[in-house]
């Protein structure tokens, strides 16, 4: 399957090494829209194209898949450009601005038949994999709770600014959108479609100043805690911030009838810890991490973002093997993106004083 992937941030970062490890992709053109990014990040990765033009991309008669890894708010017209075009797709997290968006993207996808994925990776960290191995395995036996906590000092006042796009709700930024949607999604496969949400969502660092003086305006989330009611008559609890002074964190907790599942650790660490499992009467056990290897056995590049690269590889190998008829189930698709949209909708909704929102 060829590949065109727009975007060359977190897409050549992660993404095209991603798919150079799996078998039955590759990747034969970028797209920028500056043309020297483009061009350079095409050299480095060995890219044999580059441009500038992404709707003239994704109608190129050499591209099966397109990948969008741009900001969100080019995610809905890039998407159902390469929709149109008949290409499968591959959206990168969050998926639109909101529900009506993701909502468009999926019927859009459907109709027209075509295969679509999106990069909630984290359900493929080793860490996780053990813990959805645990679960499905009936380690919890009823499920009770569950208490998913992440954060770091992103956003500190003591920090640099990001990317400015991040920083504006209208751009798609915000940590709700941009780090809780993994925890999300990940409670979502394990435990089912929710049907409640009660959230408070707020911007605590509301300007900051740039290096040249100038005041940059913050309207997207910093802080989140959400209640998520999860159909199967669990309660969720999701907390998010990136104003944490000198910490990075990240941990899941899940209660149940028949035990205990723990994953505890540092943000960027957590997909290389051991859980820890408890079941009545008995002492607390550790269980290492799933290591999945792929079946290229490619050497992922040994940097920070290692762990990123490895995960998606791993997405994307059992998504390629459900071109050819391979039962996929924990390929998180458009479904999946469009479903934790409209969490992250209700949870706006209910911080702005709805309080329980009832999903649809």
């Amino acid at each position: 399957m060829r590949v065109g992937i727009i975007g060359v941030g977190w897409g050549s970062v992660v993404q095209v090494p991603a798919f150079q490890a799996v078998e039955g992709f590759e990747v034969v053109a970028l797209c920028s829209r500056r043309p020297e990014r483009a061009a350079a990040a095409a050299e480095k990765l060995g890219v044999p194209e580059s441009t500038t033009d992404w709707e003239s991309f994704v109608r190129r008669d050499d591209l099966d898949v397109i990948s969008i890894c741009t900001p969100v708010d080019l995610h809905r017209e890039q998407t159902l450009g390469a929709i149109a075009a008949g290409k499968h797709v591959l959206v990168e997290k969050p998926v639109g601005l909101d529900a009506s968006e993701t909502a468009e993207m999926l019927a859009a996808a459907e109709e027209a038949g075509v295969r679509h994925a999106v990069c909630f990776e984290g359900r493929y960290e080793p860490s996780r994999l053990a813990m959805t191995d645990a679960v499905r395995d009936g380690m919890l036996g009823t499920p009770y709770l569950a208490l998913a906590r992440s954060g770091g000092d992103f956003w500190h006042p003591s920090r640099g600014i990001q990317s400015e796009w991040m920083y504006r709700r209208d751009a798609g930024g915000g940590y709700l959108m941009g780090l809780a949607s993994h925890d999300i999604d990940y409670l979502c496969s394990l435990f089912g479609v929710p049907s409640a949400v009660c959230a408070d969502v707020r911007t605590t660092v509301a300007r900051r100043t740039r290096d040249d003086g100038t005041i940059l305006e913050v309207d997207a989330d910093d802080t989140s805690a959400l209640l998520i009611r999860m159909a199967d008559g669990a309660l969720a609890s999701v907390n998010t911030t990136a104003v944490a002074l000198g910490e990075s964190f990240r941990s899941l907790q899940l209660f149940g009838s028949d035990g205990s599942i723990t994953l505890d650790g540092p943000m960027l660490a957590a997909d290389s810890v051991p859980i820890v499992v408890g079941t009545p009467g008995e002492p607390k056990k550790e269980v290492p991490p799933m290591e999945r290897p792929l079946a290229s056995n490619a050497e992922i590049p040994s940097r920070r973002a290692a762990g990123a690269i490895k995960s998606l590889a791993l997405l994307l190998e059992d998504w390629r093997a459900s071109f050819d008829g391979a039962d996929a189930p924990d390929v998180p698709t458009l479904v999946d993106g469009h479903r934790v949209q409209q969490i992250v909708d209700a949870a706006r909704l209910s911080s702005d004083g709805r309080g329980w929102v009832t999903l649809q």
